[in-house]
């Protein structure tokens, strides 16, 4: 596997992982502002969406969770809060919006847990598992605080572009492709399975009981 410069990727994690906070927050938030939440119910849905998959990553990995290295996380999260409020009237017209910033959140989260996961030394398998918690994890805790029936336990794809994802971040490294490509690639994947999946109704089998 081609070896790069520790600190580049540890400063792309980090642009990632903002990024994707402030994104998953954004989802968070707009989907509170929805139901009629106050400022307050609002930023918990948006922290709770930003840094839940993160946190629940880091545990498992048996590191100190990210957010509680740099109060930049709880800022994003707070101004992404402040981008509803103030921009709410235009938000409100983009009926896809959330399901936009959800599905950037998930791509770019996807791949900060798969970089973390290999900078902790551990098997691509297992940071393919982690990237799929990292993305995927805390849109279930923001829809279980919205009383939503959690995306990823509905017919839409989701879950399974993380899978899709950290397998094309897999064959890339393997490939010695470029970390600049491989991000990229592994992101446009991703975001690409997510919006043809809903686009064209694509789903996984259901499971059914016998009749």
């Amino acid at each position: 596997m081609i070896h790069h410069d520790p600190e580049f990727v540890i400063t792309l994690q980090r642009v990632i992982e903002f990024i994707g906070t402030f994104a998953f927050a954004l989802s968070g938030i707009r989907l509170a502002a929805s139901k009629h939440y106050d400022w307050l119910g609002g930023f918990v849905c948006g922290i709770a969406v930003a840094i839940g998959g993160g946190t629940i990553r880091d545990v498992m990995l048996g590191v100190r969770p990210f957010w509680m290295l740099s109060p930049i996380y709880m800022i994003c999260t707070l101004f992404a809060q402040c981008v509803v409020i103030v921009c709410h009237h235009y938000l409100r017209r983009l009926d896809a919006t959330w399901f936009l910033f959800d599905t950037l959140g998930l791509a770019l989260f996807n791949i900060a847990g798969i970089q973390k996961t290999l900078e902790c030394g551990f098997p691509f398998w297992v940071a393919i598992i982690m990237g799929c918690i990292t993305g995927a994890a805390g849109g279930v805790i923001r829809d279980v605080l919205l009383n939503e029936e959690p995306v990823i336990f509905r017919k839409e794809i989701y879950a399974m572009a993380c899978v899709v994802g950290g397998l094309t971040y897999w064959l890339l490294s393997w490939l010695q492709v470029s970390l600049y490509i491989t991000v990229i690639a592994t992101f446009a994947i991703v975001c690409a399975i997510r919006f043809l999946a809903v686009k064209y109704h694509i789903s996984l089998p259901k499971l059914r009981d016998e009749e």
